[in-house]
């Protein structure tokens, strides 16, 4: 018996962070406590940090059961070209009413198909879903799907995309925020794969003007590992620097190169990866720059990875960086992308062409969110995911950790019974 839509509601939330202005913040916000001082620059902002707000879209299934997912935004919504800012009770009636009145009715049958034909439908205003909008939805269909199929979603994902499905955990990068020498301890007694992204994101509070002071921090943590953990724990470092090295250099990509050979040397015997050094204000120009900036990093045997972010936010913009090999490494930020679908196809070209697919994230996404994604990560099988949501490394990590060891137990289980 076929299983159909009966009921389309939603339900406003919270996310496990919060939204913050980054424009204000690179212009010099200054912190007061957890809040900051000062006005916001980014249009729809209300203060330079606000609350992150989410917006559950349910399903009610004919046969019974409940599918749902979470609609999330970035913590800087509205920069690098995103989406304006997500504020759940302006969707309440999108979700109710327009995405209502087409789903209503309709049988669940193939994720594909279905997130296809909904993630370019346009709304009320004539324009495409916010992909926060987007996000949630396809995450609830995926679910719907899966239990349509009494599958797990990572399943469904496999069988549509024709994947291997990964009977091995996928490596899980914590995020430390800004309290990135406790929670870097934390990453390292957990035994974090990659660790600790560390939220440089102004240069004269957390780069130093010729960058010295993350220089000193990459010294620190690469000592800290092996003082907690020793020799045998061998993590990646990946330390997201928000274009401020750009900002520190004035976009000399040749000064630039040279200061993450020393970072390189100061994180030994570490792997490093550094996100987004610049941020040149375009598609075309974030482009151009990681391109020569990778190429010069080749030519002066630097082995620092370059990982794309900001203007990387499409599924065209991801094959855009991936053939013009901008970095050695695309972040596929999720609810960036919008549908899930997209971060399918995302993950899967960036693979297929040798460049390394981070499936990311923000902190600022729910439990329900981050647990969709493990399964996007278990079929697509992306270099590392991010754990989230949040910035205390410990409830992200639980989060991603858990569902997936869940998920990779009964695959395992699955495989040997048919075997």
């Amino acid at each position: 018996m076929s299983v159909i839509i009966e009921k389309v509601l939603a339900s406003p939330g919270l996310t496990g962070f919060y939204f913050d202005d980054q424009l204000a913040i690179k212009a010099g916000a200054r912190s007061n406590g957890f809040a900051y001082e000062g006005d916001p620059m980014t249009p729809g902002f209300s203060a330079v940090r606000q609350r992150g707000e989410s917006l559950s879209i349910i399903l009610l299934l004919s046969d019974g059961s409940i599918a749902y997912g979470d609609c999330a935004a970035v913590q800087y919504s509205g920069a690098g070209g995103r989406d304006p800012l997500f504020l759940a009770r302006d969707f309440v009636p999108v979700v109710e009413q327009c995405l209502a009145e087409r789903l209503e009715g309709r049988e669940i049958a193939c994720f594909r198909e279905l997130a296809g034909e909904l993630d370019t439908m346009a709304g009320p205003d004539g324009h495409r879903l916010h992909t926060a909008l987007r996000y949630g939805l396809t995450q609830a269909l995926l679910h719907a799907v899966a239990l349509s199929g009494k599958k797990l979603m990572c399943e469904v994902l496999s069988e549509e995309y024709h994947t291997e499905l990964s009977l091995d955990p996928i490596p899980i990068f914590a995020q430390t925020g800004d309290d990135r020498y406790i929670n870097a301890d934390k990453a390292i007694i957990k035994r974090a794969d990659v660790l600790p992204h560390g939220l440089i994101n102004n240069v004269e509070a957390k780069l130093g003007a010729r960058g010295e002071l993350l220089l000193e921090y990459v010294r620190w943590l690469s000592g800290r590992i092996r003082q907690l953990a020793g020799d045998a724990y061998q993590p990646v470092l990946h330390i997201d620097v928000y274009g401020t090295l750009g900002l520190a250099f004035d976009n000399d990509l040749d000064a630039i190169a040279e200061y993450l050979g020393k970072l390189e040397l100061a994180a030994g015997p570490f792997r490093l990866r550094i996100e987004g050094p610049v941020d040149m204000g375009s598609k075309e120009g974030q482009i151009d720059a990681l391109s020569r900036l990778r190429l010069l990093e080749t030519v002066k045997g630097i082995r620092t990875e370059i990982v794309a972010d900001e203007w990387c936010n499409t599924l065209e913009d991801v094959r855009d960086f991936t053939d013009a090999r901008a970095g050695h490494m695309i972040q596929v930020k999720t609810p960036d992308l919008g549908g899930v679908d997209n971060i399918v196809e995302a993950i899967l070209y960036a693979k297929s062409h040798g460049v390394g697919a981070y499936q990311g994230g923000t902190c600022n996404e729910t439990d329900r969110s981050a647990q969709v994604c493990v399964h996007v990560a278990l079929a697509t099988g992306p270099d590392q995911m991010l754990a989230k949501p949040g910035m205390g490394v410990d409830e992200g990590m639980m989060v991603v950790e858990n569902e997936m060891r869940r998920a990779l137990r009964v695959l395992r289980f699955k495989r040997g019974s048919e075997q």
